[in-house]
């Protein structure tokens, strides 16, 4: 069985490298000169330093030949999905394709398979979401996701495939619930990186967390996801890791804007894009998304996280 991986960001290289221990893997990058030096060093050092490649991992920067595959996943940032997939329509025709992003569109509020859907209409399209850094997964420690697809019978077949001794993968067909946990849960870590920066504490941590979980329940109820996905893997074990942790580059922008820094722009930060995306949509639905709200806004920098705080806490009191 033949893997392609598109994409060697952390998190691309790490499925990659644990991937390559069933399979022979293609892992592609758009820089010649990083496909050079992951060629020379046997390594991706600057996204994941100190972690070789198994010998079944080959870099490329051909794409075509890396969709030469018998199932190929996109792990390429939400926001150049679309861009991918129009550069390189005809290489992408053929494959099993899973997408391996978290988030929102900007301009449509659409998930990656939605997208996927668009550009490449026809296809059967999976998905691959749940709590993992990317750096666990390329050091071999246990970690549990959840593989969503529409379709029952390419679910099993891609579970089989993409299953490994370390990367244990479950299965589902709500693949609406599976996308809006995995971009969801980058929205409300941003939040309580902000609450942890400005010394909120850890009390006011676990309650933004849970009031968070609620409204992305509440939105996935309002778009035909079904509730126990956003319980699930996808949801609440996915919102669990990267509200906690400051090895979540959403988190971490969180936490500098509570404590009033400047944020390298440079780091690619999906919650910052997927809040506006989801603020649109639920304006456009008239739903209530308090914190989603306010995350736009602590991003604009048009209200402190004091501010915020000090109105969500002012909201009419109601039943839980």
């Amino acid at each position: 069985m033949k893997i392609g991986v598109i994409g060697a960001g952390a998190f691309g290289t790490a499925l990659a490298m644990t991937l390559a221990s069933r399979h022979s893997v293609l892992l592609w990058a758009r820089d010649n000169a990083q496909v050079a030096a992951m060629e020379s060093d046997r390594s991706n050092t600057a996204r994941l330093p100190g972690l070789g490649f198994p010998d079944r991992l080959t870099p490329t920067a051909d794409l075509a030949l890396a969709s030469r595959a018998d199932v190929v996943l996109l792990a390429v940032p939400m926001q150049q999905l679309r861009s991918v997939l129009v550069a390189h329509r005809g290489a992408l025709d053929g494959p099993a394709l899973v997408a391996c992003c978290k988030g929102m569109e900007l301009g449509t509020g659409l998930g990656p398979v939605a997208v996927i859907a668009q550009e490449l209409p026809g296809r059967v399209v999976a998905l691959m979401t749940g709590p993992s850094f990317a750096d666990d997964i390329a050091r071999g420690l246990p970690t549990a996701l959840t593989l969503a697809c529409a379709d029952p019978e390419q679910g099993r077949l891609l579970q089989g495939t993409l299953n490994t001794a370390t990367m244990r993968l479950y299965r589902s067909t709500d693949v609406t619930g599976a996308e809006l946990g995995g971009a969801l849960k980058n929205v409300m870590a941003i939040a309580c990186g902000a609450v942890i920066g400005s010394e909120l504490g850890l009390s006011a941590r676990a309650a933004l967390m849970t009031r968070g979980f609620a409204e992305m329940v509440r939105l996935a109820l309002a778009l035909g996801a079904q509730a126990e996905t956003l319980s699930g893997l996808s949801g609440f074990g996915d919102l669990a890791l990267t509200c906690t942790s400051d090895q979540s580059r959403n988190y971490r922008l969180g936490l500098t804007l509570g404590r009033g820094l400047p944020f390298d722009p440079a780091i690619t930060v999906e919650g910052a894009a997927t809040a506006r995306a989801v603020d649109a949509l639920a304006r456009e639905r008239h739903l209530d998304l308090p914190i989603v709200k306010s995350v736009v806004a602590l991003l604009d920098r048009t209200h402190s996280v004091p501010d915020i705080m000090a109105s969500l806490l002012a909201r009419p009191l109601k039943e839980e």
